[in-house]
């Protein structure tokens, strides 16, 4: 998984300082293209104004990731469209922060004190590389500056992936969509049936494909 370490972990009187990773999501709904979970560990100088990423503008996000990107440590887990279909998506959201945090400790070198993830479940117990302490707080991408920074990171990266598919299917309007199921997006799916990246177990992808 991709990774920037962009400054070292700040010491105090020669003891490590806590170690605590925020994590969130993007893209559980749509209709195709992958889910994309961050984990973010903020440096000191992260960019003030995080917040929610559904709650700020794009504009806005294009300007704060690469500031998070700088001035954090930080790394993202996907899960395609078929790994999605195998697994679910609820099993595949959990394994996308699995790998986000398994890709950010292993460039850091240190175990986290603790993981703070957005939402109401977290992975432990459901899969089982998970192995860090972790809390769900619902609401968390809005209360905690590190989750509102993955939070920021997912969104963005997912937005740049499927604006990506768009040069290759444009008829879903994906480039605007994201791969929600908008009126454009399902009446292009009735038209030209659902590509390679469908995520065919979601019911109106799946109902095309029995037709």
């Amino acid at each position: 998984m991709p990774a920037t370490i962009a400054q070292p972990l700040q010491l105090a009187k020669g003891v490590r300082a806590p170690v605590v990773i925020g994590v969130d999501e993007a893209g559980r709904g749509p209709l195709a293209g992958p889910v994309v979970a961050a984990a973010c560990l903020l440096g000191s100088d992260f960019p003030a104004g995080l917040d929610d990423s559904k709650k700020l503008s794009a504009k806005r996000r294009a300007l704060l990731e690469p500031q998070i990107h700088a001035s954090c440590h930080w790394a993202l887990g996907v899960v395609e469209a078929d790994e999605i279909d195998r697994i679910n998506i609820f099993a595949a959201t959990m394994l996308a922060m699995t790998r986000a945090v398994s890709g950010l400790i292993a460039a850091l070198g240190v175990e986290p004190d603790q993981v703070l993830i957005d939402g109401n479940k977290t992975p432990a117990g459901r899969v089982p590389e998970w192995r860090w302490a972790a809390r769900a707080i619902v609401g968390g991408d809005a209360l905690e500056p590190c989750i509102s920074a993955a939070s920021i990171l997912a969104k963005e990266h997912r937005d740049r992936v499927m604006r990506e598919h768009a040069r290759c299917w444009p008829h879903y309007g994906w480039d605007r969509n994201m791969g929600y199921g908008t009126a454009e997006h399902l009446a292009a799916l009735q038209c030209h049936g659902p590509s390679p990246i469908h995520r065919r177990s979601f019911a109106p992808v799946a109902q095309l494909v029995l037709i």
